[in-house]
């Protein structure tokens, strides 16, 4: 048994721990008073589930809790930014209407998965963000009249949900541009607009210079063959299936090779190497080993300076000519037998030819040769004589560089790049080539119109702007301007088709040589 003494002292033990309890439940009563509920915006006022916003500098970030119907009217800013109203994830009702909204992010409203009823009425908008009610599963009304939209590629997408949607839209209005202005949005269709552009996008470097490129299928791979200025040598690169890139292949080793031009007969490869010096060559690819033999030279009093080099077929049978830029040379042809390419004929002596191109019209097979000295002149078979003879002369065209043809809708066309004077484009009537367009060429030594499915290109180099891709229009029957691309000196292109992939080529005389992906652009998608 315990004394007075220690009974005492229990007692008084048994009181503080009392009161040290009674402290505790004191202090955590207290601490739940502190706990302050958030109170309304100074712009603001609320009732138990409302707010009414006039004047705000900005989107508030505490509001009364339960709040479920947010209005704002006059907001002092015009940029509603993403997770605006992330923290009112109850919100049934937004309306934003009669502010100068012109900006709207892309996520601005996430996180409203109980929104019902939205209005953006009466703002700037000219567009909005693509997927900006992508979540807004709950939605059955939305006012977006008021508005300034803007009724191009990038408002397509708006078209599309609005035919797919049970929300309840409010019909709203184009206001540019002009040939839609004052058209119902809900009228317009997915069709009214042509959203599929194009972009040629650099895909591959090569790091040495060249004058020529040619591209070519053999034995089932693509191969390109470049002419290089630096070393002399043609380099072939081949086609890689699995790293979708160009891979160097082969050399062919010669002095000052300025063309390398591949032809394919019987399954065999020949290689057409134009030098400056040292004469030219023919090199036929054998297997075992693989490697390029000479089998031939090609006469050096009839190519002295050569430029440029064209295969063709003729009546079944294989010729190249080979242009001679010199003042004694002359450009000269030659036909395939059996066993090697024998001089045929000579053309156009003495006068710098730079270029030659081979066409059909109407069943006539015919030579355009570019000169330096005099415009363009062109020659026709003679199936008889199995000749080539003059046939006529495009006039009024000096200094042209090269000529080059191409078809749409069965009719034909001819560009003509000029180094000083402006490029034309000019269309075959029947008897004659009629100028049609001229395209601004200060510079110009390369031209190269070429088609990506549906759509007609022309390429025009440049030694001292940009080069300008340019594409057909079929309403006003002209090229327009399309793309610039940044290259220096280019001297020839070439197109290939690899992979579901088209690699546009350019060999660049005074720097690396380059590859440019044709890359297919949604404008509606951005």
């Amino acid at each position: 048994m315990l004394d007075a003494g220690s009974r005492k002292v229990t007692g008084w033990l048994r009181l503080l721990a009392n009161l040290c309890l009674l402290l505790c439940l004191v202090g955590e009563m207290r601490a739940k008073r502190v706990t302050k509920i958030p109170r309304c915006p100074t712009t603001c006022s609320c009732t138990k589930d409302s707010a009414f916003c006039v004047d705000t500098k900005a989107i508030p970030k505490t509001f009364p809790p339960g709040i479920i119907s947010l209005t704002m009217v006059n907001a002092a800013f015009t940029t509603i930014p993403e997770g605006a109203f992330s923290h009112l994830h109850l919100l049934q009702f937004l309306l934003l209407n009669s502010n100068t909204f012109t900006v709207v992010a892309d996520d601005a409203f996430a996180g409203l998965s109980h929104l019902q009823y939205f209005s953006l009425s009466n703002n700037n908008l000219q567009l909005l963000p693509r997927e900006i009610f992508k979540h807004l599963d709950t939605l059955t009304d939305l006012d977006l009249r008021g508005n300034s939209f803007r009724c191009d590629c990038k408002i397509k997408w708006l078209i599309d949900w609005m035919e797919q949607t049970n929300t309840s839209v409010p019909a709203i209005y184009c206001a540019s541009p002009f040939e839609f202005q004052g058209r119902r949005i809900h009228d317009l269709t997915p069709r009214d607009f042509n959203c599929i552009s194009a972009d040629f996008a650099v895909y591959e470097t090569f790091p040495f210079q060249s004058v020529s490129v040619e591209s070519y299928e053999f034995n089932g791979d693509q191969f390109v063959a470049f002419a290089q200025p630096d070393s002399g040598f043609c380099t072939l690169y081949m086609w890689n299936h699995v790293e979708m890139v160009f891979r160097r292949y082969h050399n062919i080793t010669s002095r000052s090779a300025v063309y390398c031009k591949p032809v394919v007969i019987n399954n065999t490869l020949y290689m057409v190497v134009a030098q400056l010096f040292g004469g030219s060559h023919i090199y036929k690819w054998e297997e075992d080993p693989q490697r390029f033999v000479k089998i031939q030279d090609i006469d050096t009093t009839r190519v002295r300076k050569p430029n440029f080099v064209e295969t063709f077929q003729l009546d079944d049978e294989w010729y190249f000519a080979v242009a001679d830029s010199s003042k004694a040379g002359s450009t000269s042809i030659y036909r395939w037998n059996s066993n090697g390419f024998y001089s045929h004929q000579s053309l156009h002596p003495w006068h710098r030819d730079t270029h030659v191109e081979f066409l059909d019209v109407e069943g006539k097979q015919r030579l355009i040769l570019s000169s330096a000295s005099q415009p363009p002149m062109v020659y026709q078979w003679n199936r008889s004589l199995r000749q080539f003879a003059f046939y006529s002369q495009i006039t009024e065209t000096a200094d042209v560089q090269m000529v080059k043809h191409f078809w749409i809708r069965k009719v034909l066309y001819l560009c003509l790049t000029r180094f000083i004077g402006d490029s034309k484009i000019l269309r075959w009537e029947g008897q004659r080539y009629v100028e049609i367009q001229t395209l601004p060429s200060r510079g110009s030594m390369v031209v190269y119109p070429f088609t990506v499915g549906p759509r007609q290109y022309l390429l025009l180099g440049s030694d001292f702007s940009f080069s300008q891709v340019y594409l057909w229009d079929d309403l006003t029957h002209r090229f327009q301007p399309f793309q610039e691309l940044n290259m220096r000196a280019p001297r020839a292109f070439s197109l290939v088709s690899v992979d579901n992939k088209d690699i546009l080529l350019a060999a660049s005389f005074k720097g690396n040589t380059l590859a440019y992906q044709h890359l297919i652009v949604d404008l509606s998608a951005r």
